[in-house]
């Protein structure tokens, strides 16, 4: 829908992080101008400050909220306040910076760390409010969810047009591989790589390799913000991912294989695995706005994978 852009000012939060680079691209494909977009650094505009939200949202039309502090269980270990904190105090000021501004749609990133630790498998969006999230995560997941809670409300009370997009892991070129805040497959790619660069003949891996994860392509996480952002104005938050879950086991002996690591993976099972299983129904997403991810796993894996070769510094 290349005419729902024509026109419009586009605030994009995160731009020059690891999906916001992808969206970017994208929405020139769309035949976005840079002369429609407002794309803030976090250096120049803490969106923790409220008069920073309100200059970034002035004369916008639309908001993709991809701006986030995120990283992977150990990082969740080591500041669940911070991740509480800074996500929770973005998500709030930017949407009502934006609904006094009269900006006509909000586009809320969401987290399949929302969810009960102990959803039945496949995650369905009626589940979400049925327990917990799993503890190591839950401060992100829950500071994640009130945005969700504040679109609905702002939505009742303002016919404020918020949507809420549930996303699994994302993986892909650009990824952050930095083993003390990324999320697993980076994680286990730069671990694999080293290991094979320096002839290690075992890799000590987090966890017991038991739990299940799902994973997007970025670029298709990107596409399907698009087509949400052209085609869905419910107030309903919806799944995006594959659909699609492996074990961590397994995804280490995938990665191990596609780099060309031969050594022994070894199980550190001190080390908490997070959630069972994570995997999503994503019907309501291909219902709603027609989304549909299209990227292989394994060749996705190896877009990666030969990103961090060619950009990882010695």
């Amino acid at each position: 829908m290349p005419g729902f852009w024509s026109g419009k000012k586009i605030l994009v939060t995160g731009a020059y992080g690891f999906v916001g680079q992808h969206l970017l691209l994208a929405l020139g494909n769309r035949g976005v101008t840079k002369s429609q977009l407002v794309l803030p650094r976090s250096s120049d505009c803490d969106l923790r400050q409220f008069p920073n939200c309100q200059r970034a949202v002035h004369g916008v039309d639309v908001v993709i909220h991809l701006a986030v502090n995120v990283g992977g269980i150990g990082k969740n270990q080591a500041q669940p306040g911070a991740l509480l904190y800074d996500n929770l105090v973005m998500g709030t000021q930017l949407m009502e910076a934006a609904r006094t501004a009269g900006v006509s749609k909000f586009v809320g990133i969401g987290s399949v760390c929302e969810y009960p630790k102990f959803t039945p498998v496949p995650f369905r969006e009626s589940d979400l409010w049925n327990g917990y999230p799993e503890e190591t995560n839950a401060p992100y997941g829950l500071a994640k969810k009130m945005m969700l809670v504040q679109g609905q409300a702002y939505r009742q009370q303002y016919q404020f047009n918020a949507i809420h997009l549930l996303m699994v892991n994302l993986y892909g070129p650009g990824d952050n591989f930095d083993l003390h805040t990324s999320h697993v497959i980076p994680a286990i790619i730069r671990k694999m790589v080293e290991a094979k660069a320096g002839n290690a003949s075992d890799v000590t891996m987090w966890g017991t390799g038991s739990a299940s994860r799902e994973f997007l392509f970025v670029k298709d996480a990107v596409e399907g913000i698009l087509l949400a952002t052209e085609r869905y104005d419910g107030g309903e938050p919806v799944n995006m991912g594959n659909g699609r879950e492996i074990s961590i086991r397994k995804l280490a002996d995938l990665i191990a294989q596609l780099v060309g690591y031969r050594g022994k993976l070894i199980w550190d099972a001190t080390k908490p695995d997070g959630q069972p299983r994570r995997c999503l129904d994503v019907s309501l997403a291909k219902k709603y706005f027609g989304f549909v991810a299209t990227t292989d796993f394994e060749d996705g894996l190896q877009q990666t994978i030969a990103w961090y070769l060619e950009n990882r510094q010695p």
